[in-house]
């Protein structure tokens, strides 16, 4: 069937490849091959960080480069050897993308996966904005990401990838909604961040020993009580399945089902433990932050929402056909750390 390309929807990787071939998109530098995913694009920091005293949005009529007067501190040089970004401060970064949407082509980023998982907090800023991770219709351009480790100091250089763009025309219609609970019947059913680790190191793939970073978790009668301001990774009960013509985002509950926040990542791509890329069903990493009170989680709680969004058309590739290092997968640790034994 033709798909309809006029109607609203998440672009797919072609969609995204013709905005970079017309100018819609981009770089300082030359694309990496593989920054298109099936239906987002990779963002890279630029050159430049600066420590902040206070988070904030531009808003109507003023730059991210006005406001960074009244709040910088210091600034940080992303070259050579890159820079340590501390736990408990706040940076904005410079990214090598510019955008330049055409009519009617609007976007909203997400963390990447491996970002959330070692509880490192990004949001997309962009001139003029009155909201973080959302870019308004034919938006021209600069961005910029906040960065704000909470459990772990990390080492990120110019090129490190921590979020992701979305490129969608109109507002696509939610397909549907999903409900995800938790699992706590494994022996070892989760990780609990170590609060006096050293830095991660956000290039270094399968470069660390979790023992280092992570308690490993073992529930007791299907239960795991969070305390307050810890960090965990947990795994969801239910396998995800993304169909290949719709993507996904886990948003967080009501808060009023429970004092916790799951979930600084959230985006599917379609194709994620699809049988198409011959994995039926993958685990979804819970990033759980329990708030100020302590929180007696039970198993098969829900503790998140999948919504669904179609695509405008088909992409020519699909999420881990060439590989990847959370298809199929239960419960994981980013792909920084070597696996636990």
């Amino acid at each position: 069937m033709t798909p309809d390309l006029l109607s609203p929807g998440i672009l797919p990787s072609q969609a995204i490849d013709a905005l970079i071939k017309t100018g819609a998109i981009t770089s300082q530098t030359p694309f990496d091959a593989d920054q298109v995913q099936p239906a987002s694009l990779d963002l890279r920091l630029g050159e430049r960080a600066w420590r902040v005293r206070a988070s904030f949005l531009p808003g109507l009529g003023r730059k991210v480069t006005e406001r960074l007067k009244d709040v910088a501190m210091h600034q940080l040089d992303l070259t050579k050897g890159g820079a340590v970004f501390e736990k408990g401060c706040v940076y904005i970064a410079e990214l090598q993308e510019r955008l330049k949407l055409p009519a009617g082509i609007a976007a909203r980023a997400n963390p990447k996966s491996s970002t959330g998982r070692v509880d490192v907090f990004v949001r997309l800023l962009t001139d003029h904005s009155r909201a973080f991770d959302d870019v308004a219709e034919a938006y021209d351009g600069p961005m910029y990401v906040e960065i704000a480790p909470q459990t772990f100091s990390v080492l990120a250089r110019s090129g490190t990838r921590l979020n992701q763009l979305r490129l969608k025309r109109g507002s696509p219609p939610h397909l549907s909604i999903t409900s995800v609970g938790v699992d706590l019947t494994q022996d070892l059913a989760g990780f609990r961040g170590r609060r006096h680790a050293g830095v991660i190191d956000l290039d270094h793939e399968d470069g660390h020993d979790p023992r280092d970073f992570w308690e490993a978790l073992e529930p007791r009668h299907g239960e795991l009580l969070l305390d307050p301001r810890e960090f965990y990774i947990l795994a969801s009960k239910e396998a995800v399945t993304i169909p290949v013509m719709q993507a996904a985002e886990m948003t967080p509950i009501d808060p009023s089902v429970g004092e916790f926040r799951v979930h600084y990542a959230g985006f599917f791509d379609p194709g994620f433990g699809a049988e198409e890329t011959q994995s039926v069903g993958s685990k979804g990493v819970l990033e759980v932050r329990s708030h100020e009170t302590p929180f007696l989680l039970e198993d098969g709680q829900t503790v998140a929402r999948l919504v669904f969004e179609p695509l405008t058309e088909r992409p020519q590739r699909l999420y881990g056909q060439d590989g990847s290092h959370y298809q199929g997968q239960g419960l994981k640790l980013s792909k920084h750390f070597k696996p636990w034994r």
